[in-house]
């Protein structure tokens, strides 16, 4: 009986050495067989259980990591997010889209790091995302490994070159994520697109001029107003019927209207930022009325040679340009002022901004380098920006650095205005509808003339008014007489 004793206390012993062992070195194990159960401790056997199950959970599970937004740059320091294109329980690989996010200074296309599994969203449509916040938990294969650094560090933005590779067709095409996008939205190849970028980079411009020559426009359809038909004569109601018609008992108007409350974001709150730091400057303003009699001659006799070369040809080009001759006259107009009011820097590059009015709100991209521009050449860049503004997808680089601003508001309507600069400029021009109307010609006879209207408004703290007029004559004496322009041209 002793020896029994001894031989079971010797086997308990020895099973949970064993045990312990194999559960920490094998994935799988079945402890031993059912007849030798009661040999072993059951204290040890729940405790080498337990730890079994953890260590399998930690493996089977993966790893969650929380993608943070990076900094995008600008001194950007909270976006709004704009549009998920992942939801949780999605699969994402490395560069694959996960939400596009919107500043107040552009859109941008937010890309994945990591090969993963999404498991939660931190943000709702239209809330605010903070940078160096988590954006989403992305479980990713534990075997694979992440740099220490990333779990508790804000994630670092990526390179421009490393999100942009794409292998179609054994060569290599480059395209950033929101290009594949747009791509793949309009059921277009890659492979068959041009890039014009650096490398033979394909832009967005190169898939929206792709899409134009294929289908002819790139504009989002317009709703179209329902049309009520008019009746018939035949159906007309006799005026015998007509009497009998008994007339409403009017009623009162039940309103059940609530007022609502929203926050300012997106273009909207840079437009409250821009217009607050506006109030500091001293505005005059400066009016004249322009006859583009032989500028609208001019415009009809080229519109199809651009049509031909792909290109809308609108009036815009030619005041961009002729505003561009003045500047080189006048370059205080080009210039800006700082915030001490000490120095003033004058800007070599002619970017001449036009304000757009789009769904997102008031934007104003620019045309960069105009002096170097010929009239075509804006036109086409002219093309792209409106293009990429009906569609919400203007760049950073699009939207910043302007110098000079022109605000078409005759395209709404309206004649004159009181234009608003945009600091740091120090001139902005609003160009009014075009009129025909009756005008005295030398010999005091009336004819028909197109006449538009502009209104300046300049910075007072460094501009006269005396060269506001001055750049107004010598501009307007550009578009009343465009030939004059080919001697100034470079």
């Amino acid at each position: 009986m002793a020896a029994v004793t001894a031989l079971r206390s010797s086997c308990r012993t020895a099973g949970r050495l064993v045990c312990i062992h194999r559960v920490r070195s094998c994935s799988g194990i079945r402890f031993i067989k059912s007849k030798y159960v009661c040999v072993f401790d059951k204290s040890a056997l729940k405790y080498s259980h337990q730890q079994r199950l953890f260590r399998t959970s930690a493996v089977s599970c993966g790893q969650i990591v929380q993608f943070k937004l990076s900094d995008i740059g600008e001194g950007i320091t909270e976006v709004t997010v704009k549009e998920w294109y992942i939801k949780e329980g999605d699969s994402v690989s490395q560069f694959d889209s996960i939400c596009e996010v919107q500043s107040d200074k552009a859109s941008v296309t937010i890309t994945s790091r990591y090969d993963g599994i999404i498991r939660k969203l931190h943000y709702n449509l239209d809330e605010i995302a903070y940078v160096g916040k988590p954006l989403v938990d992305i479980e990713i294969d534990a075997s694979k490994g992440v740099a220490p650094e990333e779990d508790v560090v804000e994630t670092p933005p990526m390179s421009h070159e490393e999100h942009t590779h794409q292998e179609i067709k054994g060569h290599k095409t480059l395209a950033t994520p929101a290009v594949r996008r747009l791509a793949m939205e309009n059921n277009i190849k890659l492979s068959e697109v041009v890039g014009t970028g650096k490398d033979n980079r394909i832009l967005k411009e190169d898939i929206l001029n792709y899409l134009a020559k294929q289908t002819g426009a790139i504009l989002p359809p317009s709703p179209k107003a329902e049309i009520i038909p008019p009746l018939p004569k035949s159906e007309t109601v006799p005026k015998d019927k007509a009497r009998k018609i008994p007339v409403p008992v009017s009623r009162p108007i039940v309103f059940s209207g609530k007022d609502k409350t929203e926050p300012i974001t997106g273009f909207h709150k840079a437009m409250v930022k821009t217009m607050s730091a506006a109030l500091k400057i001293p505005h005059f303003g400066y009016c004249d009325e322009i006859d583009l009699t032989q500028l609208v001659q001019l415009r009809e006799e080229l519109k199809p040679l651009a049509q031909i070369r792909g290109v809308k040809l609108s009036f815009m080009p030619f005041f961009i340009k002729a505003a561009s001759l003045g500047l080189l006259q006048y370059p205080i107009l080009n210039a800006s002022l700082d915030e001490s009011c000490q120095n003033v820097t004058y800007k070599a590059s002619h970017n001449i901004g036009v304000a757009m009015d789009t769904e997102q709100g008031l934007i104003v991209p620019n045309v960069k380098n105009v002096q170097v521009c010929s009239v075509f050449e804006i036109a086409s860049e002219l093309n792209r920006l409106q293009s990429l503004g009906s569609a919400g997808q203007l760049g950073t680089n699009d939207l910043t650095g302007g110098t000079f601003t022109l605000s078409n508001i005759g395209t709404i309507g309206g004649t004159y205005a009181k234009p608003v600069i945009l600091p740091p400029e120090v001139a902005i021009g609003a160009l009014g509808k075009i009129q025909v109307l009756p005008r005295f010609n030398g010999k005091g006879e009336v004819f028909k003339a197109q006449i538009m209207n502009v209104s300046w408004s300049a910075d007072h703290r460094i501009i006269d008014g005396a060269t506001m007029a001055r750049f107004s004559n010598l501009w307007k004496s550009y578009l009343e007489n465009p030939a004059s322009m080919l001697l100034d041209l470079k």
